[in-house]
């Protein structure tokens, strides 16, 4: 890493909990983030509308060039989604 860190405080709230992971919905109109449960500390129990904060810095390209396996991977992934939506498409019409 090239820069110094700037860490600043970020705050949101949970819009969605699921068996394993937690949404949450960035203030400033910064998006959504999705993270495992085991990574939030928390002392009473999860519940829609709670506000969540963290310590966050800038992100920073480490790589010049594309990691090539990477690029595979979420062509990949892309290529099924388009898959199976095309399937999912044909199904439906077939009733």
């Amino acid at each position: 890493m090239k820069y110094a860190d700037k860490i600043f405080h970020m705050e949101g709230v949970i819009v969605e909990i699921h068996d394993g992971s937690v949404s949450i919905d960035m203030k400033e109109r910064l998006g959504s983030l999705t993270i495992p449960k085991r990574m939030l500390f928390c002392d009473t129990k999860l519940q829609i509308g709670q506000r969540i904060g963290w310590s966050m810095s800038y992100p920073e390209q480490m790589d010049g060039e594309p990691v090539e396996r990477y690029v595979r991977t979420i062509e990949n992934s892309k290529a099924n989604k388009k898959m199976y939506q095309q399937r999912a498409k044909e199904i439906k019409n077939e009733y």
